[in-house]
């Protein structure tokens, strides 16, 4: 199920179902440690004996964010309840903190009692063992607790401090469902702690008056002692909770005060979308530099691992996109990272996790004949070089540049120089970006192409002449063989993958592949290249989804998630960041508004696809538009912001030209 509405500071991650239900609570590394599981936190209410979780059909919903602010906006009418609710969720900006506000409007025409209860099943660690939740009466709060992980609940109704009711229990043994069901009949059993697989749920009850509202406040902290949550607690009761719900505000509308220009120069509800994304690309920003693809647990369902991994090439990207939209702490602390993982010999594994431990892979070490092969997929090393030469170009910050010079710059260089296969002069095989095909890919290519020619500019920069021209000519090499063993003349289009028999002859893949549109997008050939316009309009013909959703494949025949067999119709499920590539070639080679325009009918389609929060998933179903694989997608954010920044590089220099055009000419001075 997608995540509609994650939350985030870079130590404490949640994020709401499309049922708002809580899902996920990471704690204290962004995508790692999720201390539910994936497992529904329910939220319900109880009035005049009647009962309803917020995830009922019968609750009419809306969930939206705070215009720019990571707030949430939830409003939920249930009419058989008489009740409305105005639900507002926030992880503070500075605390492991999640605070809840909901207001109560009674649409009755006499005062009730309202009971809300905010139910938790806690998997602590990833792992519903061992766990322990108690009631502790002095402060009338919940601790749930595991090693060094507690989470203390709490809540608040007219000034009155700490829970109304609860229940503690076990849940997932012996048939037991959990305390959320004690809750229905709006009694909970006060049962004071539990032990092993648990859950607990919190009342919170009031009375409203007639046509009136009522505002209560629930919140979670998590810490790594009691002491810590307890301070948290005190801190809450000391500065009231709506403090922290309002510097919330305040902070995430100050943090994209920079970017007031951007949105005035857009539509407003591309506006609205290019302001959302950077907002979600943070809250999967670890505070330790890792920049997390999914945080969505649910991928676990289909694949028994999670997308929270940091995968350079995709971080390179979103690191690429925060420096375009001129956000450069976030990405200086993801190319720390990377300086500290990459290996001695100058290149990043597959994937890493927050912590900087190597992530699970799938990539042998071992090739198909049984030689020793390097796992790894190395468009991700040159893409991290490609994106810390574009941060630089940005920020100009050499002091930063300077102590990662020899080992994540020279090293990885060194690397991509030497890592060749000698028939073609190619980078040596490798995974493909999608991870599904060993080989030399254009599109690893034109990654290790771009990272060559960032690190030649790096040499220059630190006067290291020879270095640079090494450097170069690796790239000038490589694209000479581009040219001669990756664009086939008689298909008239670059092809996606070549291998190298053992006799020395070549083995080609010319499957159309969206990725191939990184020729242009790195840099390594000119938009207009008549190779390039071949490929991109084939592309283009052959990889658009036939049917009323629309947007761009991967490739012919992915099979991955594929929502409907049709080859005639549907090449393979619409992509985010494949359709957000095709935009990218039409401003590349953009000369009239026209052009332009083109873009910008990709950039409202995106636009048009997202869930209401603005949330953009990995992919889409070809017929029905709902989200596939996990939701959110960082990456497709990223595209989204690189896209909008592109947009407005080309508005602005085709504003120019035509200024340049108008400009009279100077009149003739006689002799």
């Amino acid at each position: 199920m997608p995540r509609d509405l994650p939350l985030g500071n870079g130590s404490l991650l949640v994020s709401f179902d499309e049922a708002y239900n809580l899902r996920d609570l990471y704690f204290p590394r962004v995508g790692m440690e999720n201390h539910t599981a994936g497992e529904p936190c329910r939220t319900g209410v109880w009035v005049d004996g009647k009962f309803a979780w917020l995830s009922d059909r019968a609750w009419r919903k809306r969930l939206r964010y705070q215009p720019g602010t990571m707030v949430t906006e939830v409003c939920a009418q249930h009419d058989a309840l008489g009740l409305r609710l105005t639900c507002n969720d926030a992880v503070d900006l500075d605390q492991n903190l999640l605070l809840r506000r909901i207001t109560i409007t009674n649409l009755a025409d006499r005062a009730r009692e309202v009971r809300v209860f905010f139910h938790y099943d806690f998997h602590i660690y990833g792992v519903g063992v061992g766990d322990t939740v108690y009631y502790e009466p002095t402060r009338r709060t919940i601790v749930a607790y595991k090693g060094r992980r507690y989470f203390l609940m709490s809540g608040c109704v007219e000034g009155r401090y700490g829970a109304s009711s609860w229940a503690t229990g076990q849940t997932e043994v012996l048939g037991r469902e959990g305390t959320w069901r004690d809750a229905e009949d709006g009694q909970l059993s006060g049962n004071p702690i539990a032990q092993g697989s648990v859950d607990v749920t919190l009342g919170l009850h009031g009375v409203v008056p007639a046509g009136s509202q009522l505002t209560l406040y629930h919140w979670l902290g998590a810490g790594r002692t009691l002491a810590e949550v307890q301070d948290l607690d005190a801190e809450v009761q000391r500065q009231g909770p709506e403090f922290f719900l309002t510097r919330s505000i305040g902070f995430w509308q100050g943090w994209l005060t920079a970017e007031q220009p951007v949105l005035r120069a857009l539509p407003p509800e591309l506006a609205d979308l290019y302001q959302r994304s950077l907002l979600i690309m943070r809250t999967h920003a670890d505070a330790g530099g890792a920049l997390i693809s999914s945080a969505d647990w649910d991928a676990t369902h289909f694949n028994r691992d999670t997308y929270c991994y940091m995968w350079p090439r995709d971080a390179a990207l979103v690191a690429l996109a925060f420096a375009a939209a001129g956000y450069g702490e976030i990405p200086r602390r993801f190319f720390e990272f990377c300086n500290r993982v990459v290996t001695p010999g100058g290149y990043l594994m597959h994937k890493y996790n927050p912590t900087g431990d190597v992530g699970s892979s799938w990539h042998p070490w071992l090739d198909s004949q049984g030689r020793p092969q390097l796992p790894i997929q190395e468009d991700e090393t040159g893409l991290v070089l490609y994106s810390l030469w574009q941060h630089y170009t940005r920020w100009r910050d050499i002091e930063f540049i300077r102590p990662l010079y020899r080992r994540l710059v020279k090293n990885t260089a060194e690397f991509l120089c030497t890592y060749r296969e000698p028939t073609t002069g190619l980078p040596a095989p490798s995974y493909d970006l999608w991870e599904e095909r060993h080989g030399i890919h254009t599109f690893t290519v034109a990654a290790v192409w771009a990272g060559l020619q960032a690190a030649a500019n790096f040499a220059d920069l630190f006067h290291e002449r020879a270095d640079a021209a090494q450097y170069r000519e690796a790239a000038q090499d490589l694209k000479t063989a581009t040219s001669r063993f990756l664009f086939d003349r008689e298909r008239n289009h670059f092809v996606r993958r070549v291998q190298v028999r053992s006799d020395g002859t070549l083995e080609v893949d010319a499957t159309l592949d969206a990725s191939l549109t990184a020729l242009v997008r790195l840099g390594m050939y000119r938009p207009d290249d008549p190779r390039v316009v071949s490929t991109m309009d084939a592309i283009e013909q052959r990889l658009w989804c036939r049917t009323a959703v629309g947007g761009l494949a991967r490739y012919e025949g992915d099979p991955y998630f594929l929502a409907q067999h049709d080859a005639g119709h549907v090449p393979g499920n619409p992509w985010f960041i494949c359709t957000l590539w095709l935009a990218q070639y039409y401003l590349a080679r953009a000369r009239t508004q026209e052009d332009l325009d083109r873009a910008l009918a990709l950039l409202r389609w995106v636009e048009g696809h997202a869930l209401p929060s603005g949330v953009l998933a990995e992919q889409l179903n070809p017929q029905t538009g709902a989200p596939l694989s996990v939701s959110p997608l960082i990456w497709s954010h990223a595209e989204f912001v690189l896209t909008v920044q592109q947009l407005l590089a080309r508005q602005r220099a085709l504003t120019r030209r035509a200024a340049r055009l108008r400009e009279p000419e100077p009149h003739e001075v006689a002799p």
